[in-house]
């Protein structure tokens, strides 16, 4: 695996994402059934890169001429469980780009401040295979992609 890019890939951007959690994320004992973590954790990356380019995540696909950007590892510490109804609040942020793959953390807080959870990934900026469209391969992320999460905030349109 190549070495974390060291040109500001500014492991300060973070997006906090904040929702309720829901019935259908939770056990019958109305505690957060554990895949729905890593489910949020999903929306919350497409959200982490909508805030930091400007766009949504089907504008991102066509602009950068990518099937998305799917995870190739991912891994979490449960550490105080979410109930339904709790109010929650994601923080996100790319900790490292490399050629074609980055890594995501995130950290779910309870309303009363906990850390409940976090949560790491790591995914490929994917293209379809030049010789075989049913394949996918990881491409380079873009300089336009690794500076928008170097530049100050707000993200320039």
């Amino acid at each position: 695996m190549a070495p974390p890019r060291t040109d500001g890939a500014a492991p300060g951007f973070v997006h906090t994402r904040r929702l309720t959690v829901e019935w259908g994320d939770c056990d019958p004992a109305g505690i957060v059934f554990y895949p729905r973590y890593f489910a949020m954790f999903d929306a919350s990356t497409a959200a982490l890169f909508a805030a930091a380019l400007g766009m949504a995540k089907p504008q991102m696909l066509r602009r950068f001429g990518i099937v998305g950007i799917p995870m190739v590892d991912t891994r979490a510490k449960f550490l105080v469980p979410s109930r339904f109804g709790d109010e929650v609040a994601i923080e996100s942020r790319v900790t490292a780009f490399r050629r074609s793959s980055f890594d995501v953390s995130h950290r779910l807080l309870r309303a009363d401040g906990a850390l409940g959870v976090e949560g790491f990934e790591t995914r490929v900026w994917a293209a379809r295979h030049p010789e075989d469209p049913e394949r996918i391969r990881g491409v380079p992320v873009p300089e336009e992609v690794v500076a928008a999460f170097a530049r100050p905030w707000p993200p320039l349109a």
